[in-house]
């Protein structure tokens, strides 16, 4: 059997979708960003757990992803609370 790493786990998409969620500039469109951003980082850290390669430096940047989205997560709901 192969680890074949799936194209929505890649590290390119994780990232960009990462990127799109901190960079997402309309407040009502962040919840659905980060969402798919999280999934993303959840399937690729899956796919690493069965990886036999040395992942410690990628398994750090899921990791640090997935506290910033939970950061932001936070900051917006915050944020609706207040209005």
């Amino acid at each position: 059997m192969t680890n074949r790493i799936s194209s929505n786990a890649s590290p390119e998409n994780w990232r960009k979708l990462y990127v799109a969620a901190l960079l997402e500039a309309d407040n009502d469109k962040i919840p659905e960003r980060i969402a798919a951003a999280e999934e993303a980082i959840v399937a690729r850290g899956r796919e690493l757990f069965a990886a036999t390669s040395d992942t410690v430096d990628e398994d750090q940047s899921l990791d640090d992803a997935l506290y910033a989205l939970r950061a932001l997560q936070h900051c917006i709901e915050n944020r609706s609370r207040a209005a």
